[in-house]
């Protein structure tokens, strides 16, 4: 069976189009994390399409819910730069996953 990778880095941005950028990017890595074998969840995907519907801490509580089902969490080039990202990064370091860097 897969082990379950989470991918984590900027959705968040000033535009549309630099969100949708940010979608494509962390698609483009769960794409190749697919066909390494893991098993992918990427919430930017899942969530592309939802600006202001809930309030924020409604997208982080879930994400945090999903980081906790998995075995490993990718971290996308720049993730430091992201306040969402952050919080992943120490949940998963308290979850003890395995963490990846996207190479820079």
């Amino acid at each position: 069976m897969n082990k379950v990778i989470y991918v984590a880095g900027a959705f968040r941005a000033d535009s549309s189009w630099r969100i949708e950028q940010n979608v494509r990017r962390a698609e483009e890595a769960a794409l190749k994390l697919w066909k390494e074998g893991w098993a992918v969840i990427c919430p930017h995907t899942m969530t592309r399409f939802y600006q202001d519907e809930c309030p924020d801490d409604v997208w982080l509580d879930g994400c945090m819910a999903l980081l906790f089902v998995s075995d490993a969490a990718y971290f996308l080039k720049g993730w430091q730069g992201s306040l969402g990202s952050i919080k992943e990064h120490e949940f998963a370091k308290e979850l003890e996953l395995d963490i990846i860097y996207e190479e820079e």
